[in-house]
């Protein structure tokens, strides 16, 4: 049985994506080992198909972290029975890439994200020239990875020659994810409260209207996000929830009413990007509002399942809002048009290219 190691730098209860990976793999005769970080707060690991480690570091954000992070990290891979090192993110793809380097073993590098074009990254110019020095060194020493579509596909390609697969961030398809008959019409975000999220925006436009907003997730920019909706008298109309795990997730959406997906144009990360929750709003039947990005577009111009807005000014996120909320034959199309779409883009399709991949990798 061939072993593969993944590592993350967050916590391993919440990332969803990362389950669905591993268990994925795990059931496709694997033998999988997840490894990510021990915070003050984490809650206890939950039961998985695939093994799990958690990481304890004496410092828990900024560059101490993720410095001692990565040498933890690069000593417990190098004495790590492992077959496949997989990055996850530039975050990690050092000691990956140091530990393959010695132990003369296979890599991968998993791209979710264009990590140097992240709106705090490039809006740190000496943290941006960091990590793209790190990017330009190690990516091109990984020549076998996959990312989660063809935009940064091309972008890899473009700037270090490398040919990755694409392995979209799709939900698990089940038939039994029927949206909820009756809902309370409330706006509903799930996912990383970063800055580029458009929070600064999508609070104030919430000020003239009269409609509630769950928020469930946490980040760089979470408490700002309280701040503003105290400062806009939106205490009582939003609530902000944190990171929940993947069952009590689950709940939330399904009783949501329109999703939210917005990020800013200030970055290629984002640009090019095909968010989780995309898809996990489509296969619970949940129409939302989005951005009018490359991958977005096109998969909405084949089924219409998001309201897309051009820009992301107070103006246009109210106007769409309001379409999404009031204009009742059109939320229902869209609503219709989300389960013929999870048809197509899901898991179980998806994951069949990652287990490919895997078995070409090994031979």
């Amino acid at each position: 049985m061939k072993t593969i190691s993944c590592t993350v730098t967050n916590d391993l209860v919440f990332d969803q994506r990362m389950i669905r990976i591993c268990n994925s793999l795990a059931e496709a005769g694997y033998d999988v080992l997840l490894i990510g970080r021990n915070k003050k707060n984490s809650p206890p690991l939950l039961q998985q198909k695939f093994r799990q480690k958690r990481l304890s570091c004496f410092s828990q954000k900024g560059k101490l972290f993720y410095i001692e992070y990565n040498i933890r990290l690069f000593f417990y891979l190098l004495f790590l029975k492992t077959d496949c090192y997989c990055a996850i993110d530039l975050d990690s793809i050092l000691p990956n890439l140091f530990a393959s380097m010695l132990r003369k073993k296979k890599r991968v590098y998993d791209a979710h994200e264009l990590f140097c074009e992240m709106q705090e990254i490039i809006s740190r110019p000496a943290i941006h020239k960091i990590w793209k020095g790190i990017e330009a060194f190690a990516v091109p020493r990984f020549k076998n990875g996959y990312t989660i579509g063809g935009l940064y596909r091309a972008q890899f390609k473009e700037m270090y020659g490398v040919n990755y697969e694409i392995v979209r961030n799709a939900t698990v398809l089940n038939q039994e994810n029927q949206a909820a008959a009756e809902k309370e019409k409330h706006l509903y975000y799930q996912g990383a409260v970063n800055e580029g999220r458009c929070f600064e925006r999508l609070i104030p436009a919430l000020a003239s209207l009269e409609y509630k907003m769950l928020v469930c997730g946490s980040g760089n920019y979470f408490e700002q996000a309280k701040a503003l909706s105290i400062q806009h008298g939106l205490e009582n109309r939003i609530k902000f929830m944190g990171y929940l795990d993947p069952i009590e997730l689950k709940n939330y959406t399904q009783e949501a009413y329109v999703g939210i997906t917005l990020f800013e144009e200030s970055g290629k990360s984002n640009y090019y990007s095909l968010g989780n929750r995309f898809f996990d709003y489509m296969h619970w039947g949940v129409p939302q509002l989005c951005v009018a990005y490359p991958e977005y577009v096109a998969i909405n111009e084949e089924f219409e399942v998001a309201y897309l807005v051009a820009d992301t000014s107070i103006e246009s996120l109210q106007k769409g809002i309001r379409k999404l909320m009031e204009d009742d034959a059109y939320y229902n199309g869209l609503k219709a048009n989300c389960f013929k779409a999870r048809e197509k883009y899901n898991w179980q399709a998806e994951e069949k290219k990652l287990i490919a991949f895997y078995k070409k990798l090994f031979g």
